[in-house]
């Protein structure tokens, strides 16, 4: 068994914020390491994400709004929480786990977590050539391009928040099945920049750059035919006044909302004009990945991918879970491209 330390750090909620929060209600504090109960497993975590749909996960968690989700208010003083990976240090007998292990659970932000057993979920080290390749959010864009749309070759993909973790992915995706041309939205001209040369996209509409839907109309001037919205508010607006006949919604967040500086992201109103809904006979449907059992397809077929150098995974690493608040706070402002991990 390996030697664990008689304590560990983790990042815990030390006031909440009204608003966006600030580096003043973020703390990292030292803790004992606990040794685990019957039916738990001791994991070392090896890395946690930061992505733009977990910071608005727990922005709703922070505003005790947990009605939709399957998780706990966080209070001040509690441990922030997040997707995982991390090795096994001690597991029950009879739990199909042991020494050494790689799983992936929910309670990041820590170095050291006691996992329910029926948390964990064991993953096979052979299937994706990197195990922090685990925290992408491939599946949640697979799912929505083959389940929620039915992506068909040749079709015109818009994706809102197109440099988010799950945008980049959506990307990415939507040109491996075989979309003709795949569009993003972004918040900065540098960053639309960096999404053309680093993620090959089309063209990207830039937020605050001019109205959307001139824009939107300019790079699809014949329409799209799917919109994969992340953010909502004025870019589903102009979806809507691009999307051709037939077009396919399929809604994964409300960033517009969930990251509003006033409020508590807890709401996304938008305004749509009914009747281009009516007429064009646009789909328009609210996604979740978790509404579906067969994750293995997805990443069987996305380390096929990696390994032929097909996709990548868009990520950014940043060392040591001192860092880990600050990075929040950046992934907040929108500075970094793809999913952001901690390496603990």
């Amino acid at each position: 068994m390996a030697v664990v330390p008689a304590t560990q750090r983790e990042v815990r909620l030390l006031t909440k914020p009204t608003g966006l929060p600030r580096p003043e209600h973020f703390g990292v504090v030292e803790t004992p390491v606990v040794p685990p109960g019957e039916g738990e497993v001791l994991v070392r975590n090896l890395f946690f994400h930061l992505f733009f749909h977990v910071f608005a996960t727990l922005r709703i968690l922070i505003a005790g709004a947990t009605q939709d989700t399957p998780f706990p208010v966080l209070d001040a003083g509690d441990t922030l929480v997040g997707a995982a990976i991390g090795e096994v240090v001690e597991a029950p007998e009879g739990s199909g786990l042991k020494s050494g292990d790689l799983v992936s659970h929910w309670l990041g932000w820590r170095e050291y977590a006691v996992v329910p057993e029926a948390e964990c979920t064991r993953l096979d080290r052979t299937v994706l050539p990197d195990p922090v390749a685990h925290l992408q959010q491939g599946w949640t864009a697979y799912a929505a391009l083959t389940r929620g749309v039915e992506l068909r070759p040749g079709d015109t993909v818009f994706v809102s928040a197109g440099g988010s973790g799950i945008g980049s992915m959506a990307g990415l995706v939507a040109r491996q099945l075989g979309a003709g041309r795949v569009i993003a939205s972004a918040g900065s001209q540098e960053k639309a920049d960096r999404l053309r040369t680093e993620l090959g996209y089309d063209d990207v509409v830039v937020r605050g750059a001019g109205p959307l839907a001139e824009q939107l109309a300019k790079a699809a001037p014949d329409g799209i035919d799917v919109c994969f919205d992340n953010v909502g508010g004025e870019q589903l607006r102009a979806a809507v006044d691009a999307a051709r006949p037939g077009a396919r919604f399929v809604l994964i967040g409300a960033l517009s909302g969930q990251l509003a500086p006033e409020g508590t992201g807890t709401t996304a109103p938008v305004e749509l004009d009914s009747l281009p809904l009516i007429h064009k006979r646009i789909e328009m449907r609210g996604f979740s990945s978790d509404d579906y059992d067969d994750k293995d397809e997805w990443t069987e077929r996305f380390g096929a991918w990696l390994r032929a150098g097909e996709i990548t995974f868009p990520h950014v690493r940043v060392k040591g879970i001192e860092n880990a608040p600050r990075t929040l706070l950046e992934v907040i402002e929108g500075r970094h491209i793809g999913a952001v991990v901690v390496e603990l």
